[in-house]
């Protein structure tokens, strides 16, 4: 890739929940584009999925307060920066009604709102010292503005990331941090969606699997890498001047136009 295309470079990023899908197509972008990544991720195969040079992947459980600042700082102390965050960790069970909601109401908080929350907590001190136009990425969801069914847990977390992000805006533009939430619709080619649940989901909406795949107005298929080139772009020049946007990445959907 031609130095015209590094637009990070200089630049260091972390991103969690690297291990697959979203996060390392992620992590594979940014570090095409030039800045040097780390990937957390609980999933020891993080380790394996990012080798390269400028491009590792590190096993830390995020709802780990010590180990996540440990992460962050041993990020900063080796390579002297952090300039771009990507909040991406998360999890989503499906199915999961109101009325029978137990434990996983609880896990759901813990890895997708309050893991968040700590890892802009331990990144925000470094991101301010940085002069790369440093920025804030958080991963939200479709469900956000579009719950469905049964997804009560995912789509309260994918709603306190927005807010939090949204009010993260408002307090680090002075220290010229931006904060942006991208929200995908559901992307396929990740971990949540076994073909069992692409079954389960396709039946409730009367689709064969495909059809599902790609119902919305574009009649398109989001993948994690349509995520990972909006992360760049949006952490970029082009977007040097944004802050507080929400971003969809879902094909056009009619109940969040």
């Amino acid at each position: 890739m031609s130095d015209a295309t590094q637009i990070h470079a200089g630049k260091v990023a972390i991103i969690t929940g690297s291990a697959g899908g979203i996060g390392r197509a992620t992590a594979e972008r940014l570090h095409a584009d030039g800045a040097t990544v780390v990937g957390l991720d609980i999933n020891p195969a993080v380790v394996e999925n990012l080798k390269k040079p400028g491009l590792s992947g590190v096993v830390c459980d995020i709802t780990d307060d010590a180990a996540l600042q440990s992460a962050i700082d041993a990020v900063v102390n080796e390579h002297g920066s952090l300039d771009i965050i990507v909040a991406n960790a998360g999890i989503f069970k499906a199915g999961e009604y109101i009325e029978s909601l137990g434990d996983s109401w609880d896990l759901h908080l813990k890895i997708n709102l309050t893991a968040t929350q700590r890892f802009l907590r331990f990144s925000i001190p470094h991101l301010k010292k940085s002069t790369l136009s440093p920025s804030i990425i958080i991963i939200g969801s479709r469900n956000f503005s579009a719950p469905g069914p049964g997804a009560a847990a995912y789509s309260v977390t994918k709603a306190g990331v927005t807010q939090l992000a949204r009010v993260a805006a408002l307090e680090l533009a002075g220290d010229g941090i931006r904060v942006n939430t991208i929200h995908p619709d559901a992307v396929f080619d990740t971990e949540i969606w076994t073909e069992e649940a692409l079954q389960k989901s396709a039946t409730r909406y009367g689709m064969t699997v495909e059809e599902y795949k790609t119902k919305n107005l574009l009649k398109t298929e989001i993948k994690s890498t349509d995520i990972a080139l909006m992360v760049s772009t949006v952490a970029g020049p082009a977007f040097k001047a944004t802050t507080g946007a929400q971003i969809p990445i879902d094909g056009g959907n009619d109940r969040v136009i």
